[in-house]
């Protein structure tokens, strides 16, 4: 392994490979696949869920050491408007953070929210998906860029939003726009 290892720095340092970090996914282009779990250990696949509907995948803070208010004030809007996402999309929020203890700050980040049965919350342990998604903040008390995606039932991302801060987050009733005139087109 040392010389595999060995072997792949001399190709970088010498220009013969190089390293390309993972950028987030872009509007028009397919949306990765990726199978986590709900708190409950359900299986949870990307491509299962936009042969059935449309999929607005929320990717939040997680646990960055503490609850993120910014994601509770955006988790509430999204549940205010739980009906009106039924009627148009599957709703999946992801919850990143190191596998040690995740489910039970997942489950405390729930514990007071009113949580809509048509929405599914899954973790990402170890930042799996985040990596693979191309946004993993690596940073000092930081795991992830909050992001949220629109995918059409051919699992095309149709609308993209990726903070690169705390509070640029997008409200339900922007993402309920874009979902409705997405499906016009």
């Amino acid at each position: 392994m040392k010389k595999i290892t060995a072997l792949a720095l001399l190709l970088i340092l010498t220009g013969w490979a190089t390293i390309q970090a993972a950028t987030p996914p872009e509007v028009g282009s397919a949306a990765p696949n990726f199978k986590l779990n709900t708190l409950d250990g359900k299986s949870v696949e990307l491509k299962q869920l936009v042969n059935k509907k449309p999929v607005v995948l929320v990717v939040l803070r997680g646990w960055p050491g503490y609850q993120c208010p910014l994601c509770t004030r955006q988790v509430q809007d999204f549940v205010k408007h739980a009906d009106e996402f039924a009627q148009l999309a599957q709703v999946v929020m992801v919850y990143p953070g190191p596998s040690e203890n995740l489910k039970a700050h997942a489950e405390e980040f729930l514990r007071d929210k009113n949580w809509p049965k048509d929405f599914l919350f899954v973790t990402d342990p170890d930042y799996t998906f985040t990596g693979q998604y191309g946004l993993r903040w690596k940073a000092e008390k930081e795991t992830a860029y909050p992001s949220t995606f629109v995918l059409n039932k051919n699992g095309k991302i149709k609308f993209a939003h990726v903070s690169k801060g705390h509070g640029d987050r997008i409200s339900a009733a922007a993402v309920l726009k874009a979902l409705k005139e997405r499906n016009e087109n």
